[in-house]
């Protein structure tokens, strides 16, 4: 007896809703297969969340002609099998082996060119599938190997880090629907997570947040490996793992096999947390933090991993503490590390703008473009400063109310001074020219 395939199951679990119906009513098909897109999955052997109506509707038709084995991924019957003409068939192969490094839109053109198929008709599909059959669809050439990939694991706690969002469940607050997604730090040697949460969005704020908690609680790694993502490429990241002394890897795009162990522990997350999660008891996201938070520390970092060799990932952790680089004296200085330092120009009454609102800064920097010393995470302006670094003064909020009982500093008058008798004064001998009075 075959084995069922699972990507069968699973496709059929997704279609539940329909299989299950003896017959649909007009327009039900459509209805159901619209409210099934909208729901997340965990889809085999793929990072994506969503399944495209256009592709419920081809499972669903391929379930009602097929049956389960329609939904699986079977070999085709005609794999191998070209349906192009001999005489044509003959020709690509020949060219192909004449030089291998011939891509298939050489070999199109080549064949075009002398005459062998019409301009524009031969496909490209058709010719990869023949070069396929015969062993020739890959470039031989001894310039060209297959990429090496091999499974590792750092050998000290401390020494990789990564980093990844994950979206997270869209959930009800104050009547309200907020879509969410958690940013996490995992240790690679351990499998601790440093720090996680679930955020209201995916930008560098929300995963410098995560990375500063991440730093407090479990020490500065090594190496801190993220993806592409322009959370990720944001300068104020780059320049805090800089300062920090952590090399900032990124992952080649489209490679997510470089980041295995961050993908497994979201599956844990999935079937052992989400799966659990009663939304009724959440309010806000501090109550689902709180509760993933506690999940994490009592559940998952206590329990055996396989992958450890039956430790648990806070064992693991805790037996490298003396490797570890702990924050130590750059804990008080944190705060500062993690501000943001923005440009702007001083408008003409000593105001400067920043996140939809205004501050003061001192008057006589007017017209002149400033550095503003800000906190993203209190959203709130600590200094300002030259692009040099230099100390220029504080920013205030604007205050309308308050300034119209501010006294105004004024220009001080020069006093007055005895006139200047050296030299001649063209205004003097133009008003004695004209009124003659020299006679």
């Amino acid at each position: 007896m075959n084995d069922i395939d699972p990507k069968a199951l699973f496709r059929l679990s997704v279609l539940g809703p329909l299989v299950s119906r003896e017959r649909l009513g007009r327009g039900e098909l459509q209805l159901i297969v619209r409210q099934l897109a909208r729901q997340e999955y965990a889809i085999p052997g793929s990072r994506r969340r969503y399944i495209s109506e256009k592709t419920l509707q081809a499972w669903y038709y391929a379930w009602r002609r097929h049956g389960l084995a329609g939904l699986s991924d079977r070999p085709r019957t005609t794999a191998g099998q070209s349906k192009l003409p001999a005489a044509i068939q003959s020709a690509v192969l020949a060219a192909k082996r004449e030089n291998p490094r011939r891509s298939i839109r050489q070999i199109r053109l080549l064949l075009e060119a002398a005459g062998l198929v019409p301009h524009d008709t031969l496909s490209r599909c058709a010719v990869h599938r023949l070069l396929k059959a015969h062993g020739l669809s890959r470039i031989a050439s001894p310039e060209v190997v297959p990429e090496e990939k091999r499974s590792f694991e750092a050998e000290h706690a401390g020494s990789i880090w990564y980093g990844d969002v994950m979206h997270g469940p869209t959930l009800s607050f104050g009547g309200r629907r907020t879509k969410t997604y958690l940013v996490s730090l995992m240790d690679d040697a351990s499998r601790l997570i440093a720090h996680c949460a679930f955020c209201p969005a995916e930008t560098a704020l929300e995963v410098e947040g995560v990375l500063k908690q991440a730093l407090l609680r479990r020490g500065i790694p090594v190496r801190l490996v993220v993806d592409n993502g322009a959370a990720y490429r944001a300068s104020t990241l780059q320049g805090i793992c800089a300062r920090l002394s952590i090399r900032l890897v990124y992952c080649r795009p489209y490679a997510p096999e470089g980041k295995g162990k961050l993908e497994r522990w979201h599956r844990t997350l999935r079937e052992q947390f989400l799966a659990e999660l009663d939304g009724s008891h959440i309010r806000d996201l501090a109550d689902l933090n709180a509760r993933l938070w506690a999940w994490v520390e009592e559940i998952y970092h206590r329990r055996p991993h396989t992958s450890l060799a039956g430790q648990t990932p806070l064992a693991r952790y805790q037996q490298d503490l003396p490797r570890i680089r702990l924050l130590g004296p750059l804990a008080a200085q944190l705060d500062e590390l993690f501000l943001h330092r923005i440009s702007r120009l001083v408008r003409r009454n000593g105001t400067v703008s920043w996140a939809g609102r205004y501050f003061e800064v001192p008057y006589e920097l007017s017209g002149q473009r400033v550095v503003l010393v800000v906190s993203p995470h209190t959203a709130t302006v600590v200094r300002v400063e030259s692009d040099t670094g230099q100390l220029l003064g504080a920013a205030t909020p604007l205050d309308l109310v308050a300034n119209t009982h501010r006294r105004r500093q004024r220009p001080a008058v020069a006093p007055a001074t005895a006139a200047i008798s050296a030299g001649p004064n063209l205004i003097e001998l133009t008003h004695q020219r004209h009124y003659r009075l020299e006679d």
